[in-house]
């Protein structure tokens, strides 16, 4: 596995609600390949349920609208819009969880369209819940494909778990 660096994280006015480090209201994602997948742990927070202790559906939507679009720029080196979504909630999620594994896998790409699933896992190995995105992408002189994410560093499953684990 490698860290993706986020080529966005130092623009000025740089926000997005899914990935940008600092937007204290957002999700705040990191994101790491694993061959063509993009994995990414987050920790939920108190301030992300829609109900007692249970993480709000619309983040979860986030998270895997936010990691989709991120395997799509990795396998195709230019970026584009969620086009349709479609979730199935499984399992409630728990804010008191250390960390959730979202997980995104390129299912097919016709012309500049791209299917793109996803799952959400808790630290039991349920999943919790499901997604699939349709993609649309630009064309990579139009999509920005100089500044999509690059990987970095090789860092291990257990690595990225560890800053979870305290």
């Amino acid at each position: 596995m490698k860290k993706l660096n986020n080529p966005w994280a130092k623009l000025p006015g740089y926000f997005c609600f899914g990935c940008a480090p600092d937007n204290k209201a957002g999700v705040r994602m990191k994101f790491f390949s694993d061959g063509n997948d993009v994995i990414s742990v987050w920790s939920p927070e108190q301030q992300f349920q829609g109900w007692i202790d249970t993480l709000h559906g619309g983040i979860q939507s986030v998270l895997v609208d936010e990691i989709c679009a991120w395997v799509v720029m990795l396998n195709y080196n230019t970026t584009g819009v969620t086009s349709k979504m479609e979730m199935r909630f499984m399992k409630p999620i728990s804010t008191k969880e250390p960390y959730l594994i979202i997980r995104a896998t390129v299912k097919e790409k016709r012309r500049n369209l791209v299917t793109v699933d996803a799952t959400i896992t808790d630290t039991k190995g349920n999943t919790c819940a499901k997604g699939e995105c349709l993609y649309f992408t630009f064309p990579p002189e139009h999509g920005m494909a100089e500044n999509v994410p690059y990987e970095g560093e090789e860092i291990t499953m257990d690595e990225i778990l560890s800053e979870y684990k305290k």
